[in-house]
């Protein structure tokens, strides 16, 4: 299974506002529409992280590529992409005149961080520190995003650097969470056996039984990443898959 990791960043919307507070801004009020500027990606497993931007390539360009990881993608990896990375590059492909790229799974692990733990902040770079992962790069702020937009060398560079280092967090956040990922994209459908659903691991243990209206389901916990799961054998009557225990 190929497991893409994936982070944008966009421009803000440059509008017309007579105030500070509480401003309501008319469709006549904007001057141009925020945009993705930029976007790093890494495989699972891979040490290179993918980088595409308007300081290295066309707008049309940058989306061609991205388009075209997506589509080769089994899985992808976000924090906040359900409302924001995926639904963002969505709009940039269909006014660029792109089709949809090829169905992929969603796995957003800001979801997980809401649904699975209580942090006092579900920020990722608060939840990667919480974590003892390390932080986000660090930069001067919204300066950095005008700066890119005027086409500032140096503030691409590290803008480049911020992009990558989200996406290499991104993936030690995963990693830790694994095993609390809910519906996460099952491996034994892509090996064809038994194994984790969650890191496709061989190695695990059986671990009493799963009960359900349904029947009675031999239980496992993997060795490796700690996730439960079951086989979905009827252990009186049924056929076999192999899926993780809803909790």
């Amino acid at each position: 299974m190929k497991i893409l990791f994936l982070d944008i960043e966009t421009s803000p919307n440059i509008v017309h506002v007579w105030g500070l507070f509480q401003q309501n801004v008319g469709l006549n009020q904007i001057v141009k529409s925020g945009q993705t500027i930029c976007w790093a990606a890494r495989w699972a497993g891979q040490k290179a992280v993918m980088y595409s931007g308007h300081n290295t390539d066309t707008h049309k360009n940058m989306l061609k590529k991205i388009h075209t990881l997506l589509s080769e993608a089994d899985a992808v990896v976000t924090y906040n992409g359900n409302r924001f990375d995926l639904p963002t590059l969505n709009k940039e492909f269909i006014k660029a005149g792109m089709k949809p790229p090829a169905p992929y799974k969603k796995m957003d692990l800001l979801t997980v961080a809401r649904g699975q733990f209580r942090f006092t902040s579900n920020k990722l770079d608060y939840v990667a520190q919480f974590l003892g992962l390390g932080a986000k790069e660090q930069h001067k702020g919204h300066g950095l995003w005008i700066g890119c937009m005027e086409g500032n060398a140096k503030d691409w560079k590290v803008m480049q650097k911020y992009n990558k280092h989200d996406v290499v967090l991104l993936e030690q956040v995963y990693n830790k969470m694994l095993p609390w990922i809910p519906r996460h994209a099952n491996w034994s459908v892509f090996q064809n056996e038994l194994v984790c659903p969650n890191c496709g691991s061989k190695h695990f243990q059986k671990r009493g039984f799963y009960h359900s209206q349904a029947g009675t389901y031999q239980r496992y916990q993997c060795n490796g990443c700690g996730t439960w799961f079951k086989d979905n054998k009827n252990m009186v009557r049924g056929t076999v898959k192999t899926q993780q225990v809803s909790t």
